[in-house]
């Protein structure tokens, strides 16, 4: 009998099986499906197509930012631009029209935020969800010589990272628990973690369009569900390397971490949306974190690509640690 899956990203294992037994790609599919990669590069000649897809299944009110962000990041986490935009939305029974125009609202807003197209997508009622749940499609174009896939890490690089931790899941805590926190936080913090949405906000295409252009960026990736440690494994699985983060060089805000705190949820393990992962050139790392700060982007170097025989190691007040790795969102402690 097989096992049963746990509630979030399936186990790599069974994943990659899956991938290697039944997905496929002809001599225009550049990069196909595989554990790691943001997206999909198809070669149209004079640039590439860059193709996505990923749903928004948590209960939010802010879906429609969501959808088309989560999906606008892993195009530029790419090195690409994203530019048209579809969307099926599944409503639960009972729904109204007010209810499906809010989204369709969302949707629209958000894209115009980001010069994207919102050009297509599907609609319906049924039975088989109990909350909306909103699967975005994304495509986008890159140069050729400006694709920056998650397995091109290289050996020595250093590994940076933008913003802070958990930016996406403080966001997610603080409007959907906001009733239960009153009270236990002060209501300047909470009113600015409720913000995180918008401000550090949970979108990287800035970042990646900023440093996707330098030859010595060799990596990028969208860390996501699972948190950022689970984003460097991810680059580092991708690129077959080892690697080592050092935990007291990660940065995590106030708001996050009392939230964090509050539900006993590791910052390191949850939704990371709106930090970018880096693996550049050292010889460049200063000029990189220099360039991003220039328009307003704070970033730190966090760790450094090693040999994948040396294993990927958390460093942790003094202490070799092995890189803890979330397959299950460390919200789902909250929300199950």
């Amino acid at each position: 009998m097989s096992p049963k899956l746990q509630i979030g990203k399936i186990n790599p294992d069974i994943l990659g099986k899956l991938i290697s037994d039944y997905t496929h790609k002809e001599d225009r599919v550049l990069i196909g499906a595989g554990i790691g990669e943001d997206a999909a590069i198809i070669d149209m000649g004079s640039s590439y197509l860059v193709a996505k897809t990923d749903p928004i299944t948590h209960v939010t009110s802010e879906i429609g930012h969501y959808a088309v962000n989560i999906n606008a990041n892993d195009i530029a986490a790419m090195g690409g631009k994203p530019m048209w935009f579809l969307a099926t939305i599944l409503m639960p029974a009972a729904s109204s029209a007010d209810e499906l125009k809010c989204i369709f609202s969302q949707l629209s807003e958000s894209c115009k935020e980001l010069g994207i197209s919102y050009c297509g997508g599907h609609t319906e009622v049924t039975h088989s969800v109990n909350n909306p749940v909103v699967i975005g499609h994304m495509l986008g174009e890159v140069g050729r010589d400006n694709l920056k896939p998650t397995s091109e890490a290289r050996l020595g690089d250093d590994l940076i990272m933008t913003k802070s931790s958990a930016i996406e899941a403080t966001a997610i805590i603080a409007l959907e628990k906001e009733k239960e926190l009153r009270g236990h936080l002060g209501n300047k913090l909470l009113a600015r973690a409720k913000n995180y949405l918008y401000n550090p906000g949970i979108s990287v295409v800035k970042e990646a369009s900023v440093v996707s252009s330098i030859k010595e960026v060799h990596a990028l990736h969208d860390p996501t569900e699972g948190g950022i440690v689970t984003g460097v494994f991810e680059m580092a699985t991708a690129s077959d390397l080892g690697v080592e983060v050092h935990y007291d060089k990660i940065p995590i805000s106030e708001e996050t971490l009392k939230l964090c705190e509050f539900y006993h949820v590791d910052p390191l393990g949850t939704f990371a949306s709106g930090s970018l992962l880096i693996a550049v050139s050292p010889s460049v790392s200063e000029g990189v974190i220099s360039r991003l700060s220039a328009v307003g982007i704070t970033a730190a170097r966090i760790g450094v690509m090693m040999p994948q025989e040396e294993g990927m190691r958390l460093i942790k007040n003094g202490e070799n640690l092995p890189l803890p790795v979330y397959h299950q969102d460390e919200i789902s402690k909250i929300f199950g």
